[in-house]
């Protein structure tokens, strides 16, 4: 994604979740991302945006399966517990 967006990719991943009631894989994040902005970002910046809502509290990113990921938005009230938090 080489072209310069108004909005940051994080804020336009936000838009699209809330398009679609809160949970999207990511292949079709990808998908969408190329169809609104006329470019797919790199895996890169992908993840860095997901990885600033996650710490944001924003959203939480799970693995499905080896190459596939779920996106959801993180309700009021709902917490995830880190990795080897009990």
């Amino acid at each position: 994604m080489s072209s310069w967006s108004v909005l940051p990719l994080r804020n336009v991943i936000v838009d699209i979740l809330k398009k679609r009631r809160g949970v999207i894989l990511d292949d079709e994040l990808v998908r969408i991302l190329k169809k609104e902005l006329g470019d797919e970002p790199s895996d890169a910046e992908l993840n860095q945006a997901l990885m600033q809502l996650e710490i944001n509290g924003l959203v939480h990113v799970s693995q499905i399966t080896k190459t596939k990921r779920r996106i959801e938005v993180i309700k009021e009230g709902t917490e995830f517990l880190a990795v080897d938090e009990d």
